[in-house]
């Protein structure tokens, strides 16, 4: 949805996902996107899901508490591996323990180990549903999702599809298992709802969740985007927004001349091959953005 001025305009409940490769500008993007969206008076929660946040270091917070409040109307949680791996052994560890031990001896706490480390694709579908109960619950009018470098984040998405082509076969696999230990509940309820909750992330990923790409007129950069774009395609998720970061708008030195003439380049290249897609510019500044002030600059551009 866009308003008079062409800008994408976020509605009630809404949710933004910000993604892309390390080091082009995506918390900032997001930071200054929570900060103009609080600024109009909307509840707004800005959360991280890398596994190394910096939202808190770019809003130059010190709090420990989670959320922490910045300004009136926002908020930021950041969720590092340790979180992640707890709330995801409170919601669904018990339930996947159930199935697991039904075929192999092992103490819950072992399993829990296993599982969040050799099997990141569960802690990934877990985030995904946390972040659409977040949304449910109606706390946040509108929520900014910074999410982990692009790589790790198109395994994040892919999670619920994959699990959804598992479970499709997992009644064979499973059907001799009567019941899981523990609970004593029929090992074929619980994959039942763990179809539900695969189709419901899906859903929420394809129908309630923008996307939003960060990127910076470089080759490699420039050359991943057909191949991500490719990859959200398909599982039926349309990125909305690009932002290109870091655009040299001051030619006046020969070092930054130079640097323009090669932005130029794929700058054009972008443009050609996304004609459709919402494109914004951001400059490159001459000093780091952190604390507020700086935010408000990004948030000028973008808004």
């Amino acid at each position: 949805m866009t308003d008079d001025s062409g800008q994408v305009s976020l509605s009630s409940g809404s949710i933004t996902m910000f993604t892309g490769k390390g080091g082009v500008g995506k918390t900032t993007c997001a930071a200054a996107t929570a900060l103009h969206y609080a600024s109009l008076g909307k509840q707004t929660l800005a959360i991280s899901t890398d596994a190394t946040p910096s939202l808190s270091h770019i809003f130059e917070i010190t709090s420990n508490q989670k959320p922490a409040r910045v300004i009136e109307s926002l908020y930021i949680n950041e969720l590092g591996v340790e979180e992640v791996k707890e709330m995801w052994d409170k919601q669904f560890g018990s339930d996947v323990y159930q199935v697991f031990s039904s075929f192999v001896s092992i103490g819950y706490p072992e399993f829990v180990e296993f599982m969040t480390s050799l099997l990141p694709g569960l802690r990934d579908e877990f985030t995904v549903d946390y972040i659409r109960e977040l949304r449910l619950k109606g706390e946040y009018e509108t929520i900014i999702w910074d999410t982990a470098p692009m790589g790790q984040t198109l395994t994040l998405l892919k999670t619920p599809a994959m699990l959804g082509e598992h479970l499709r076969m997992a009644p064979r696999i499973y059907s001799r298992l009567k019941i899981g230990q523990g609970s004593r509940e029929p090992i074929l309820d619980i994959i039942k709802r763990w179809e539900g909750l695969s189709a419901a992330n899906m859903d929420f990923l394809r129908n309630k969740v923008k996307f939003t790409m960060v990127t910076i007129p470089e080759a490699l950069a420039v050359e991943q985007l057909e191949g991500i774009f490719h990859e959200l395609s398909e599982y039926g998720l349309k990125l909305q927004q690009l932002i290109i970061n870091n655009v040299v708008k001051d030619e006046s030195s020969d070092f930054l001349l130079t640097k323009a003439r090669q932005q130029r380049n794929y700058l054009r290249l972008i443009y050609n091959r996304y004609p459709d897609l919402e494109i914004i510019e951001l400059p490159m500044f001459p000093y780091e953005l952190k604390g507020l002030d700086r935010l408000r600059e990004i948030e000028k551009i973008l808004f």
